[in-house]
Order: C-alpha cells, then sequence, then structure tokens
C-alpha cells in the first residue's frame, strides 16, 4: 500500500514539475505582452534560463541546496554518488541510487517517498523559475552573455543556499523553525533583493556614461501575449503551490483552492484600490498584477491557511501592490516595468511574515509541517510572535545574503565582459 501512495506522489510531483516549468517560459510572455513585441528577446531569455537551471542544478546545484548540509549552512556537493546525479559513477548501485527515494523523502523527514529524479525535477523547475523573475529587470539592458554568466554562479550558489537552509530539513533556519511553504522568501522576495543587486550594477554603469536618469521602458500592451502569460502563470501556479505538499493527499485540493481563492481577490481588490485612487477604469495591466500579487502573497503559507484566510490575504494583497507601485514609480535611477519589486520583492515578503498571524496548526500538519504553531489571529499567542521572529530574522538573512553574493558576481562579471550594458542601452545614452 504504501508502495503505491509512493508512486503516486511520484506521479503527482513529476506532473507539477512539469506545470512549474512551464512558468519559466510564461515569464518572458509577461514580459512581452506587458513591453510588447520588442521584447521578443525575453522569450530566448527565458529559455537560456531553464536550460541552465536543468544542467547546473544536475550538477551540483541540486546537491548544495538538498543533499544533507553540513553544519546547517550547504548541502554536501559530493552525496553519495557525486556530481551530475551520479551519471558517471562507476557504481553497480548508481542507477538505483536516482531511481531510489531521496533521503528527506524518508519516513524520518518528509515521508513522501519521492525518488532522487522526481525531486531533482521539482526543485530544479523552482530555481528556473525563480532567476527567471530576476530576469525581467535586465530588459533590453543588460547583455545575453553576462546574465548567462551569471545564471551559473546563481545555480550553484545564490538560489541553492536559502533552500539548502529553508527547504531543507537538516539546514539551520528550517532547524530554528522558520517555514515558508512554497518559496515567498527562497522564490519571490528573494529574487526581488538579486533584482535590485543587478539593478544597482547597471545604474552604476550607466551612470558612468553620463546618464542622470536611468533608460525607462515603457508600458506596451499586447493583450493577447499578456492574456496567454497569465493563463499559463495560473496553470504553473497549480503545481507551484499544491505541487509543494511534496505528496498527492487531500491536502493538495485545499492548498489550490486556497490558492485560487488568494488570486481571485486579490484581484478585486487591486483593481477596486486602483480605480478609487484614478477614477479610471483599471484595465487589463491591473487584473492581471492583481492575480499575480495575490498568488506571490498565498505563495509562503498556502498549505498553513483555510480558505477564509486566503480571502482575507487576497484582499490585503491589491492595496500593497499599488502602495508599492507608487513607492518604486519615484525612483527614476532604474526602471521595473514588470513589477519585480513591487510584486514579488514586497509580496513575497509580507506573506512570509503573515505565517505567524493566519497560520493553523491543523491545515500545517496536513501539508507535512506539524510543529508550526497557531498564528496571532487564531490564538497562538507567545508561540506565534516566537514564530514572527523568526520569519522576519530569516527574510533579513536571506535577503542580505543573496543580494551581496548577487552584487558581487554582477560585479566581477562586469569587469569581466568589459561591462553588462548592450550595444542598445549604449545608444540611448
Amino acid at each position: 500500500m504504501a508502495n503505491m501512495q509512493f508512486l503516486i506522489n511520484n506521479l503527482w510531483v513529476a506532473i507539477a514539475a512539469l506545470l512549474v516549468f512551464t512558468m519559466t517560459i510564461s515569464v518572458g510572455m509577461l514580459e512581452v505582452g506587458e513591453l510588447g513585441e520588442r521584447m521578443n528577446r525575453s522569450l530566448l531569455k527565458t529559455m537560456l534560463i531553464m536550460g541552465t537551471a536543468l544542467v547546473m542544478m544536475a550538477i551540483i546545484g541540486f546537491n548544495i541546496a538538498f543533499a544533507p548540509t553540513i553544519d546547517g549552512v550547504i548541502g554536501n556537493p559530493f552525496y553519495v554518488q557525486g556530481l551530475l546525479l551520479g551519471s558517471f559513477s562507476k557504481s553497480a548501485n548508481s542507477v538505483n541510487f536516482i531511481n531510489t527515494i531521496w533521503w528527506s523523502m524518508m519516513p524520518q523527514y518528509f515521508g513522501t517517498g519521492l525518488s532522487t529524479t522526481t525531486y531533482f525535477l521539482f526543485e530544479t523547475a523552482f530555481a528556473s523559475v525563480t532567476l527567471a523573475l530576476v530576469g525581467v529587470i535586465i530588459l533590453r539592458k543588460v547583455k545575453l552573455s553576462s546574465f548567462f554568466l551569471f545564471s551559473i554562479i546563481y545555480f550553484v550558489i545564490i538560489w541553492t543556499l536559502p533552500a539548502a537552509w529553508i527547504w531543507n530539513p537538516t539546514g539551520w533556519l528550517y532547524l530554528l523553525g522558520m517555514r515558508d511553504f512554497a518559496g515567498g522568501l527562497v522564490v519571490h522576495a528573494s529574487a526581488g533583493a538579486v533584482g535590485i543587486a543587478i539593478l544597482i550594477r547597471i545604474w552604476q554603469e550607466e551612470r558612468k556614461s553620463g546618464l542622470k536618469i536611468s533608460m525607462q521602458e515603457q508600458i506596451n500592451l499586447n493583450e493577447r501575449w499578456l492574456v496567454l502569460a497569465i493563463l499559463f502563470l495560473i496553470i504553473g501556479w497549480f503545481g507551484f503551490n499544491p505541487g509543494s505538499a511534496l505528496a498527492f493527499n487531500s491536502d493538495v485540493i485545499m492548498i489550490a483552492v486556497a490558492t485560487f481563492l488568494a488570486a481571485g481577490a486579490a484581484m478585486l481588490s487591486t483593481m477596486g484600490v486602483k480605480y478609487l485612487t484614478s477614477k479610471e477604469n483599471p484595465g487589463l495591466l491591473y487584473a492581471v498584477n492583481g492575480i499575480l500579487m495575490g498568488l506571490i502573497v498565498i505563495t509562503p503559507l498556502a498549505g498553513f491557511v483555510d480558505p477564509g484566510s486566503a480571502i482575507l490575504l487576497g484582499l490585503l494583497a491589491g492595496p500593497i501592490f499599488i502602495a508599492g507601485e507608487k513607492y518604486f514609480s519615484r525612483f527614476k535611477w532604474f526602471t521595473d516595468p514588470v513589477g519585480l519589486l513591487p510584486g514579488h520583492f514586497l509580496g513575497g515578503i509580507f506573506g512570509v511574515m503573515m505565517i505567524a498571524f493566519f497560520s493553523e496548526n491543523a491545515y500545517a500538519a496536513a501539508s507535512g509541517n506539524p510543529t508550526l504553531p497557531n498564528g496571532l489571529l487564531f490564538g497562538g499567542g507567545m508561540l506565534a510572535l516566537h514564530q514572527l521572529g523568526i520569519e522576519i530574522f530569516g527574510i533579513v538573512v536571506v535577503l542580505i545574503t543573496v543580494f551581496v553574493l548577487s552584487y558581487i558576481t554582477i560585479t566581477a562579471i562586469s569587469h569581466m565582459t568589459n561591462g553588462l550594458l548592450t550595444d542598445y542601452a549604449k545608444k540611448q545614452n
């Protein structure tokens, strides 16, 4: 019976991985939809990201993130069969290794019975879409060759360290009690911090060339591309959040319901707040941004909340996006037309902090997190306050870490490649 359940779990998570992989390409479609067909290079960019993620995570990234950690900090890169998932091992057990249960999927940890290959595909899809989110700020400014070099380091260390700390059951933040169900911090907020590091480097090069205001990209809606993009992102999120249960059980549909309720509520609140502030029809763009903001905010606690809480979180997400958009639009030293900072960065941080307010232990236990206490709104008291402290501490540590690593990496690549800026960006100067 257990073997049958493990087989079903593997089938479900493999399907979820496929859905999440579609999100990487969908981010490129979103850029084209919001900025017009002049951004067709975004499609090539996202395809390069997906290919690089698969190769680099297979070589070493997966082990660094998800192998048993060394002192809770970094996964053992040579775990069991070594690099490339044991591909070049002479051991007769190498085939058995990649088809047997991954260590953290054993009963003493998550107990869902996922094989090495299934879990590898699922987590690699997450790494891929995270860098695709980062990539929305390079637009037509940064050479793809420079961004490709950055992606190699990103999949080896920048993405993998927070994953090792929070999603690995031997990671130091996980053991401290931090939780992030499907990536409010590991994916969304971290993508924002990496994006800020790259934006700073872009501005340094633009300023050196004589600019006083960074070249701005203007919204130029292509409604067909935009609708296709949000459609595929919604479908992909069915793998993103429900798949993060790492098993096919009754909680999967509950997670899906919470996810889509938050998305719907956020769309309504975003459009409503925009209408109240502008007295104009918000249009398709704010409908799409509202859906995305709801999906982002619910992601870190989708497995911990009831449907009512999901709707309330969605309603809160809309005003946060509108306020964030207004705040970040004041800065003229960078351009962020697709909304990495008001959406993914702010939404991810807000969602992770809300774990300490909205979580319910019964839902958390069903999704594999039985030690998570009730939130403050459900009588969690001091335990919930303690959880809030842990979540805030984890947010600060992770964001500082990924920002510093990203800035050092992108600066080094800039020196190696004679600058990041494309010929197009230089002509605008």
